[in-house]
């Protein structure tokens, strides 16, 4: 029967062939009889959709990477090696021609420019800044950009400070290196007060070991004892007063630095140092994995939304260092519930990724939140809320913030957001304010809390009142109270008598009628008298204010720089 099957297609083929048979009879008879290999058909598979095997990709790829030459493989090679993200590299490899290369180039630049509608691109401008810079200053026998201190300065831009030993020499160990007397190779040490995703107070060691100019960045900072081979010269501390021997240095450990008065210190902090530098090398690891697709590749959601709302305030650290508390609202309702022994128990995971212009990650969260309540009463605690906060320190700058939760207790049930932010810059000589921030709870803490813990700013406990986007006001009741709270930066100070001199001005008004409900001024003198900065907190009972739609206006003069400054919010009670 096979054969015969067989026969009968080969002959529907010659007919074809010779143009015996139409279209239509072609169209019912070539296709393949069940239980007959697919090449019975009469046709050859085509080559589009047939699978490759490992030899052909890989000389396809080796046909791909050969066709990239001249300019664009510089541009992949050399001037994006940093800041390209590998979706990016995979997605510019796959393209067939140069229109397309030069419209992605366009779009790549395009999306890291701070300002996407101006037509210059100041990002692309200091980029290639720092290329020519590193070229300049850290070519040694290679590019400038191909070294260890290069790549940091293009990827992370100058540090803050630069301790140089361009000749190395006679080198006064510090205590938490074994204290005593060295010589060393030349080396640097760079200090960055904060590098978005890492950290506050990098410090990055480079060692030039082949005394060529070639710094490497290195992870052990007895690598520049240039006498560390030499048997007893370069004698730490310990080895000095004989309390310990300087072949002890060889018997394992990261660091060979020696027995000292801060040794047991120095072991712990070898593993700090491993995670600094693998944190610098590569993004911070994802506990919620499950998650992580929603934000790298928009996985698209196929159960029910998971909604929540999020808001984001500001607050200043340093001029150069700003605080981004972000808190989320997850209402009971949405939540799903499973009961044991009396408690219904509701679970959410949250992650959430900051990232650069550059597609670069700046910070990276991950918790989970437990809500739990009688089961009894949760019919009753239906419209209640919870309340998830995260501080984050950045830079100055453009975001992109991405947050994904996951009902524990229902698998499909995932909420996404995204929203990019600009994160201010405080001036020293400008008169600023952070996020003015209406809260349903704020008190004072305990001196041991100060600066710790969740909903804690400075010496503040404040809980955000959210709301379902920023157009839409926050919503008080009237029987709670009205808690607001701002801080004000770069306020003048007196050069006689070093005091502050600015007026703040309170003012609530009544949205609908713009009539004025209240109205305060008070000085900064009697707040902080003597600092540039101050905190503005206060707490207002709603019970004499009718159901509406009210505005809270901050206002301050400042009687000794002249600058004005103004920040306002909406809020509704019900």
């Amino acid at each position: 029967m096979m054969y015969k099957v067989r026969y009968f297609v080969l002959i529907a083929v010659v007919l074809v062939t010779s143009g015996a048979m139409d279209r239509t009879m072609l169209a019912q008879d070539s296709q393949p009889v069940s239980g007959a290999p697919a090449s019975a058909s009469g046709q050859e598979p085509s080559p589009l959709n047939r699978k490759l095997s490992d030899k052909e990709r890989f000389q396809q790829q080796k046909a791909l990477k050969e066709e990239l030459k001249g300019e664009y493989k510089k541009w992949l090679d050399q001037d994006v090696r940093w800041i390209i993200t590998d979706q990016e590299r995979k997605a510019f490899l796959s393209l067939s021609n140069d229109e397309e290369r030069d419209n992605f180039i366009e779009q790549f630049w395009r999306r890291r420019n701070p300002n996407p509608d101006s037509p210059e691109n100041t990002y692309r401008e200091e980029y290639y800044r720092r290329i020519a810079y590193a070229n300049d200053h850290f070519a040694a026998g290679k590019p400038g950009w191909m070294t260890d201190r290069g790549h940091i300065y293009i990827a992370y831009g100058p540090p803050d400070s630069i301790d140089s030993h361009p000749s190395g020499g006679t080198y006064e160990r510090p205590m938490d290196e074994g204290g005593g007397e060295t010589s060393t190779f030349p080396f640097e040490d760079w200090h960055y007060r904060y590098l978005d995703g890492i950290g506050q107070n990098v410090n990055l060691e480079f060692v030039d070991t082949c005394m060529c100019g070639d710094y490497h960045l290195t992870i052990d900072r007895s690598e520049k004892d240039a006498l560390l081979h030499t048997p007893n010269a370069g004698l730490t501390m310990y080895e000095q007063m004989g309390m310990a021997k300087k072949s002890d240095r060889f018997n394992g450990g990261l660091e060979r630095l020696g027995k000292g008065p801060m040794g047991a210190m120095n072991q712990g902090k070898e593993f700090d140092r491993i995670e600094l530098y693998a944190k610098i090398m590569a993004p911070p690891p994802i506990k919620f994995k499950d998650l992580d697709a929603y934000i790298t590749s928009h996985k698209v959601l196929t159960g029910p939304f998971f909604p929540f709302e999020v808001r984001t305030d500001y607050v200043k650290v340093t001029s150069d260092t700003v605080l981004v508390p972000i808190t989320l609202q997850i209402r009971n309702r949405d939540i799903t519930f499973n009961t044991t022994d009396g408690v219904a128990r509701g679970t959410v995971n949250i992650l959430g990724r900051v990232s650069t212009l550059t597609g670069r990650i700046a910070q990276t969260f991950e918790d989970t939140v437990q809500v739990d309540v009688p089961a009894e009463l949760l019919p009753k605690t239906k419209d209640n809320a919870s309340v998830y906060w995260k501080a984050l320190p950045l830079r100055p700058g453009r975001y992109r913030i991405d947050i994904v939760i996951k009902d524990v207790n229902n698998k499909d049930h995932i909420g996404t957001w995204a929203r990019g932010i600009e994160v201010p810059r405080y001036d020293d000589d400008r008169l600023s304010t952070s996020s003015l921030i209406l809260a349903d709870k704020m008190e004072l803490v305990p001196s041991k809390q100060i600066g710790a813990g969740n909903f804690v700013i400075g010496n503040t406990y404040i809980r955000p009142r959210v709301s379902a986007s920023p157009a839409i006001p926050v919503t008080f009741h009237r029987n709670q109270n009205l808690n607001f709270w701002m801080q004000v930066y770069n306020l003048g100070i007196n050069d006689k008598n070093k005091t502050n001199n600015a007026t703040i001005d309170y003012l609530i008004t009544d949205v609908s009628t713009n009539k004025q409900v209240l109205n305060s001024t008070e000085t900064s003198t009697k707040i902080n008298p003597h600092s540039d900065q101050v905190t503005l907190a206060k707490s207002l009972p709603l019970a004499s204010l009718q159901p509406g739609k009210y505005k809270v206006t901050i206002t301050v003069n400042d009687g000794i720089t002249k600058q004005q400054v103004a920040e306002s919010a909406p809020f509704t009670v019900e």
